[in-house]
């Protein structure tokens, strides 16, 4: 399901868009659409590097081979200021928790909250910067229970909060998420209860098999439909172009 995914998520980067990205799949999606619908597209990292165009898939969102290719290198400063300011069309993020508004967790999982967590997780970096302040960002994880739960043990990174008008009252600048795309399912927002609904369902999976890995109750939207299947030099690109060596593929 990665190559589904990746090419999920590339659908929402259009071209002109300034698309903040970190490592995995968010990154293939981002070199995918630039190679096929949004070639205008410009990508920009937290590390400061501006729209590289690197030969071999970079290993994180620092590694030098962005550097060589890239339109400028600056520093971390400047990529959040570039939030700040309203110039980021979207940004692509992973979690570790996701409730049904699009609140992430990428903190601490566990009962002993934040002083005393099961796990520790790294943390926000750049992600609740881009989660407040871009225009609009979308996440891509795998689909598991543990995942998609019905009330986070932190709040890292806001979606929509509590639901309708939250964001606004939280003085947010952003506009919130737009979609979930996991190895399952897509997921859009009903625009009324700010809640996650199920937009299309990926090839072999149903909905009994969602609602199970799901730890809040879903909505399917009225015209859901099956998740496009990729084209045969669409997989080409990906795997001999984008990917080569399989780092995230």
């Amino acid at each position: 399901m990665d190559e589904v995914m990746t090419i999920a998520t590339s659908r929402y980067m259009l071209d002109g868009n300034t698309i903040f990205i970190g490592t995995g799949l968010p990154m293939v999606a981002a070199y995918f659409a630039k190679a096929t619908h949004a070639p205008n597209a410009v990508l920009l990292f937290e590390s400061g590097v501006l729209d590289p165009q690197p030969k071999y898939i970079a290993k994180a969102v620092g590694d030098s081979r962005l550097v060589s290719t890239a339109r400028r290198v600056s520093g971390m400063m400047d990529s959040l200021l570039l939030l700040q300011g309203g110039h980021v069309d979207l940004g692509v993020l992973g979690c570790a928790q996701i409730d049904k508004f699009g609140n992430i967790n990428t903190t601490v999982i566990g009962p002993g909250g934040y002083a005393k967590p099961t796990t520790r997780l790294p943390g926000s970096g750049g992600a609740n910067d881009i989660a407040s302040l871009a225009k609009n960002f979308l996440v891509v994880t795998r689909h598991k229970p543990r995942t998609f739960v019905d009330k986070l043990d932190y709040l890292t990174s806001p979606g929509y909060l509590t639901g309708p008008g939250a964001r606004e009252r939280a003085g947010l600048l952003g506009g919130g998420p737009i979609a979930v795309v996991t190895d399952k399912c897509i997921f859009e927002f009903d625009d009324n209860t700010c809640e996650m609904v199920i937009k299309s369902i990926h090839p072999g999976v149903t909905a009994d098999e969602i609602a199970e890995s799901t730890g809040f109750k879903i909505l399917i939207g009225s015209e859901v439909e099956q998740t496009v299947i990729p084209k045969i030099s669409e997989l080409e690109i990906l795997r001999n172009q984008i990917d080569p060596e399989g780092v995230y593929i």
